[in-house]
């Protein structure tokens, strides 16, 4: 396994705060909205007690995987588009399973520390329908009933929002019925905004998406849950207790994924990759590895 630098360390036991990159005339950040703490050993179930041993520094105190939760604003001049919503002003436990903890809240606050506000965003691309990525756009604003983002558009793959009925066998109809009134299903290849297309790639959902951002002769791929952590960098084979096809995540999208981001002018966007975002793949050691870019 590919060593870790002394600053990464610290960086892996901490959620991100706000982070930008430019691709050209575009700008990306990410927006937290809170974090999550995960049990290692049932989120990746092919690692093992070994494994965490000897990486202790991706875990905290409790010996939970560290995460973060929140969105990837993308902006294009005046223009304003946003990756996800985050978890919303909610917590939440869970006494057993890979999540241990999660919550959020900051996202607004965000957003407002990089001069937007929720009524800038022309749309709120999904990439995929999990409560940590709704979050905010199924919630009213504070004080009153009209949606957060008041003049977004909800972008959502054609297989993702055609099963959503998995969403209401799992309670989530509230959800569903929030996000109905506003979204508009995309397809592969589509371009959604000024340099970000769509590609949809199922296995951790049905419709699962990931966006592809380019500009300044580089490109950043924001591959949402086909990887939790940085870890599963040196092991695709790795998936994630939260994938709905364990084979297509690891054989057919994570190599793949981690194949591209080792090539040039490629960065990728890890929203749960605790203080580590935005990275690329750099071959160092004995295998493949994240390593962090922040400007």
């Amino acid at each position: 396994m590919a060593d870790v630098t002394v600053d990464q360390v610290g960086r892996l036991r901490r959620p991100a705060g706000i982070r930008s990159i430019r691709l050209g005339d575009v700008k990306v950040s990410y927006v937290p909205d809170g974090d999550v703490r995960l049990r290692p050993l049932d989120l990746l179930q092919d690692s093992t007690d070994e494994v965490w041993a000897a990486h202790p520094e991706y875990l905290d105190a409790a010996g939970h995987l560290v995460g973060s939760v929140g969105a990837l604003l993308v902006e294009h001049g005046d223009r304003a588009l946003l990756i996800d919503a985050g978890f919303g002003p909610q917590a939440h436990e869970a006494p057993d399973g890979p999540l241990a903890t999660i919550h959020g809240g900051a996202l607004a606050d965000g957003l407002a520390e990089l001069g937007r506000s929720p009524e800038d965003i022309e749309a709120v691309a999904f990439t995929h329908l999990h409560a940590d990525h709704l979050g905010w756009a199924c919630l009213p604003a504070p004080g009153g009933d009209r949606p957060v983002f008041s003049r977004a558009d909800y972008l959502i793959s054609e297989p993702e929002w055609d099963r959503r009925d998995l969403l209401v066998e799992q309670g989530m109809a509230e959800q569903v019925a929030a996000l109905a009134r506003r979204v508009r299903t995309v397809t592969d290849g589509e371009e959604v905004f000024p340099g970000v297309r769509v590609r949809i790639t199922p296995g951790h959902t049905v419709g699962h998406a990931e966006y592809v951002i380019t500009g300044g002769g580089r490109r950043l791929i924001a591959f949402g849950d086909a990887v939790h952590s940085p870890i599963q960098i040196d092991h695709p084979d790795w998936s994630s207790g939260f994938d709905h096809d364990l084979a297509r995540t690891a054989d057919r999208r994570r190599r793949r994924l981690v194949a591209e981001l080792a090539e040039p002018g490629t960065i990728g966007f890890g929203v749960h990759f605790a203080d580590v975002v935005f990275g690329h793949v750099r071959q160092d050691g004995d295998g493949p590895a994240w390593r962090p870019v922040d400007a």
